[in-house]
């Protein structure tokens, strides 16, 4: 893991860190479900790496960092560990996953990372609204969704930075009353190929303040997308 890693321009403290990491992964992984993917070398190429992919579009320097619907950690966890200097928040609705990412912060002796329980419309108000450089997310859930629950954390200026598959067009093109009604501007979109797959990273700029009536409740977002 640590080849795969230094040759793709991850530094060697980083690597010996996300070696910490994927270790903790994959023991908390037989206790609660974090990843399907426990080959290590998968593990560096879609988890570790793919998260690592924003860094190459966008500077993360001293920035403040919410990483919504993080499950395990990704992509907001591998960000910190490249880039020491963000300022990360990491949100999630599971507990259980809440108390992995505390023990893994620690293990890796990081500062300045936040682990929060919660779920992503609930937490979308003071403090943490529209206080954000980047809401970044791998989820899979839909772009117009994931609008919904990620740029009210955005201030305007900053940036809702999606992970997105290969051929995220359509859905993009879905989502565009979404990101607008929220405030957002879709600035550019960027292919990265990582091994033998290929994904895209979306970058949503925040133009303008989300409106207060959102987000509104899951159930709602779900069942009728903007």
């Amino acid at each position: 893991m640590r080849e795969i890693l230094t040759l793709n321009g991850v530094s060697p403290r980083a690597a010996e860190s996300f070696v910490i990491y994927k270790n903790m992964l994959l023991e908390w992984n037989e206790k609660i479900n974090l990843t399907a993917i426990t080959d290590e070398n998968e593990i560096a190429f879609k988890h570790f790496l793919d998260s690592l992919a924003p860094l190459k579009f966008k500077d993360f320097k001293n920035k403040t960092v919410i990483d919504v619907g993080t499950g395990a950690g990704f992509p907001g966890l591998p960000l910190k560990i490249a880039e020491p200097s963000i300022k990360l928040t990491l949100m999630d609705s599971l507990n259980k996953r809440i108390n992995f990412l505390n023990e893994t912060v620690t293990a890796l002796g990081l500062t300045g990372v936040k682990c929060i329980h919660q779920r992503a419309e609930e937490g979308a108000k003071p403090p943490l609204r529209e206080s954000f450089d980047f809401a970044v997310s791998r989820a899979v859930a839909d772009m117009a969704v994931l609008a919904e629950l990620c740029l009210p954390y955005v201030k305007p200026g900053g940036y809702f930075t999606a992970l997105k598959g290969p051929e995220p067009e359509d859905e993009l093109n879905r989502a565009k009353k979404a990101i607008s009604v929220l405030g957002g501007m879709l600035e550019k979109t960027e292919k990265i190929t990582i091994s033998d797959f290929t994904h895209t990273v979306i970058f949503i700029k925040k133009i303008k303040p989300t409106p207060k009536a959102y987000p509104r409740q899951f159930a709602k977002i779900k069942k009728s997308p903007l």
